[in-house]
């Protein structure tokens, strides 16, 4: 009986929550942030202040937003200079 009342309990805070479906519906796609970087920005900042708040779903799809408009595709190939930098 004293173990199933912990367990009970968990069980019925867990399903109080939001579900993570509902979550992750309202969290903008990695490709619509790509398309907009205005929107990126202020996202990556508000990630830097408040992460807790926004949580680590949309967080994380910032950072990798900002990983593919950095990087690119991946697809074009490092061409180095002929001629060497002088320094």
């Amino acid at each position: 009986m004293k173990k199933t009342i912990p367990f009970l309990l968990a069980v019925a805070l867990t399903a109080c929550g939001p579900s993570e479906t509902q979550q992750q519906k309202d969290v903008p796609t990695i490709a619509e942030l790509v398309s907009n970087p205005e929107r990126l920005k202020e996202l990556r900042q508000q990630c830097k202040t408040d992460r807790a708040r926004l949580g680590d779903v949309l967080c994380n799809r910032v950072a990798e937003a900002t990983r593919k408009r950095f990087y690119g595709d991946g697809k074009t190939p490092y061409t180095p200079p002929k001629e060497p930098p002088k320094f």
